[in-house]
């Protein structure tokens, strides 16, 4: 199942500006991104020199999580809310090798991710995937719009990568993660990945970029983040260090990933 995308304007992709979305891609290797970005991934990088080993490790734990979601959990449903770009081991590809019914609605509300968003409605003739334009601020449009390709009567789940700190108000990001998961079915599954502040150069280097004209984000406490799972069941290991949260075998564990969390909730 594939759903068209709009083309956006040349209006609407300011190159002039940082992109979150394109400075990631950059972190990641990828190729969509403009030399604007490349300065200010650089200059990041330059502060605080782990944001590429979080970007890639961030990466490694949305496959091992939409692994385990799709393998060990028997989950056939994903909402994937702040997609960005896409690069490797997107989250239908790692499920769809599982499970090649699973059914993926990928949610951007950003003009550039629309240019990429045929590359993501690829699906396995059994599933489905589809994108929706929205913003996670609009919870409620976003169960609606996924409710067009997913059975909200079943478990899905709902996977928040990376995305949180554009809610500058941490009481607001948790009234949206409770309103998301309400909107669910029991046994389905909230999956969060953020970066903490605890580290003077981390905080330098998120500061100076949220002053260069880009979307602001926000570094969060461990324990904030933590707070996104209230009322769900942890899966083990819990809320940890990204490379330890079930690893590979032989994987190894940097240093630079204590800056980063995630964790698998179950809703009961």
């Amino acid at each position: 199942m594939t759903a068209q995308a709009r083309r956006p304007t040349a209006a609407e992709i300011d190159i002039s500006v940082p992109h979150s979305a394109r400075i990631w891609n950059y972190w990641l290797g990828g190729k969509d991104h403009y030399p604007v970005d490349r300065e200010a991934g650089d200059a990041y990088a330059q502060v605080f020199p782990g944001i590429v080993e979080i970007a890639r490790a961030q990466r490694y734990f949305l496959a091992r999580a939409v692994r385990y979601l799709a393998g060990e959990a028997g989950m056939r449903q994903f909402l994937d809310v702040g997609t960005g770009l896409p690069t490797r081991d997107n989250t239908h590809e790692v499920a769809q090798r599982a499970a090649p019914r699973a059914r993926v609605v990928y949610v951007d509300n950003d003009p550039l991710v629309l240019t990429h968003a045929r590359a993501l409605l690829t699906s396995t003739p059994e599933g489905a995937t589809s994108y929706v334009d929205a913003d996670l601020r609009d919870p409620d449009r976003i169960l609606g719009a996924a409710a067009e390709t997913l059975d909200l009567s079943e478990p899905v789940a709902l996977m928040l990568l990376g995305v949180l700190g554009h809610l500058p108000d941490h009481d607001e990001g948790r009234a949206i993660v409770r309103r998301l998961m309400d909107g669910l079915a029991p046994g389905s599954h909230l999956v969060v990945a953020d970066s903490t502040d605890t580290d003077e150069a981390f905080k330098r280097a998120q500061e100076q970029y949220n002053e260069g004209g880009s979307v602001p984000y926000h570094l969060r406490s461990r324990e904030q983040i933590t707070a996104f799972f209230d009322g769900l069941e942890l899966v083990p290991p819990g809320v940890v260090v990204l490379s330890r949260w079930r690893p590979d075998l032989g994987a190894p564990e940097q240093v630079a990933e204590e800056h980063e969390v995630c964790g698998v909730g179950r809703k009961p």
